[in-house]
């Protein structure tokens, strides 16, 4: 959730400031953007160096830079951020944020914040407790602003109790927790397929097609993007995901990919059929490499399951199944008689008369047609941009 966000990692005065290092870390693993201010006391718990190098920002101290005098314009600080976080947030700093206090940098940028602000206290036990304490955090929690709360244990003043900032790695994950429930598909989960499927004619042969498996992985990461839980059914496939969070199993044959699929569609509630599963496999695969004796040879095939029909068939209310066709003559009447025999929601339509569109390339040129028959057609695109187009349609329908 939080690739490509830029993030305001706001550092006060607290022994736990040293944790910030790692947290900087973790946020651009993340993919985020993190842009660092300290207040002076802050300053002399971590030097402004180790987090400017961690972030690959300079670290912002003073309103001017003492060398230039150029401005550090916290108005376009708090327009530039996707979200401000505090962390560690000192009860003198929380104090003044609640008050409206604005005598450093950090918090003249808290104050023109437009995003989402986040803050992770860090003191002693007694400090904690006060209830000057609890009636600023109540007030900034009044503010709209999420407290992440601190945890149990020693503190450094040789206490045991609250007051500990929460771990780096509670925080990553309660940021894109938070963030994702803001998402519109959150709650849902997606199922897609990718990839093509092998069928083993020997231990060394087998039938297959040129399917990379790239739309469906840049659908797959589309929907986690826009909040869902998405499980990944690829076959043998190149492609690597950009999201540990999106669940990847991984099938060679059409048969291991109707166990998989059946196995997880009942959950879904969005499912993306975009593999090209083989329509048929031998009906026998040699124990031994068939070697090359006759001048010709032939193999006896027979039907795979038809793992789309069977899941149109089984389809619960609530439920969005999108499949997906590739034509070569008569597309649109052959793509619409498929959304209808497998009691489909939405259908893809590829043409490999389009030149850029298929397997393999990076682009793709499609048809979207639903179940009332409406019908849209985009230019050739990436297919990052066709991922995006597929899961906007997919909105209207879930």
């Amino acid at each position: 959730m939080l690739q490509g966000k830029k993030v305001i990692l706001a550092v006060s005065g607290s022994i736990a400031s040293y944790k910030a290092a790692h947290l900087i870390r973790l946020l651009v693993k993340e993919g985020a953007e993190v842009q660092v201010l300290m207040t002076k006391d802050a300053t002399e718990f971590i030097t402004p160096l180790t987090l400017s190098t961690l972030s690959k920002r300079p670290v912002l101290v003073e309103y001017f830079k003492p060398d230039t005098g150029e401005w550090n314009n916290h108005v376009d600080l708090g327009l530039w951020a996707d979200l401000f976080l505090l962390a560690p947030a000192s009860a003198n700093t929380l104090a003044k944020m609640a008050n409206g206090i604005c005598d450093n940098l950090l918090l003249a940028t808290y104050l023109s914040a437009k995003c989402p602000v986040f803050f992770a206290p860090a003191m002693d036990l007694d400090m904690w407790k006060h209830p000057s304490t609890k009636q600023n955090i109540d007030q900034l929690t009044k503010f709209g602003n999420r407290i992440i709360h601190p945890a149990y244990g020693e503190l450094a003043s040789g206490l045991i109790g609250e007051g500990r900032m929460a771990e780096p790695e509670e925080i990553v994950d309660f940021l894109n927790q938070e963030l994702k429930k803001k998402l519109p598909l959150s709650g849902k989960k997606a199922l897609v397929t990718a990839g093509p499927t092998y069928e083993a004619i020997d231990p060394v042969r087998f039938i297959g097609n040129h399917s990379s498996g790239k739309m469906g992985f840049c659908i797959a990461e589309e929907l986690y993007q826009l909040g869902a839980e998405v499980i990944l059914i690829s076959g043998p496939s190149a492609q690597q995901l950009n999201f540990k969070q999106i669940k990847r199993v991984d099938v060679i044959s059409a048969s291991e990919m109707h166990q998989a699929v059946s196995k997880h569609y009942p959950e879904a509630d969005i499912t993306v059929m975009s593999a090209a599963v083989a329509d048929y496999q031998p009906a026998s695969v040699a124990k031994e490499k068939i070697k090359k004796k006759e001048t010709a040879f032939s193999i006896n095939l027979v039907k795979t399951v038809d793992i789309l029909s069977e899941l149109g068939s089984q389809k619960k209310s609530g439920q969005v199944l999108i499949g997906f066709a590739l034509e070569t003559e008569n597309e649109q009447e052959h793509a619409i008689q498929k959304l209808q025999k497998k009691n489909l929601d939405l259908i893809v339509l590829n043409s490999l008369k389009d030149e850029g569109a298929g397997f393999k390339g990076n682009t793709n040129k499609i048809t979207l047609i639903d179940k009332k028959l409406e019908i849209k057609t985009f230019e050739l695109k990436t297919k990052n941009e066709v991922a995006a187009d597929i899961c906007q349609k997919i909105l209207t329908l879930v």
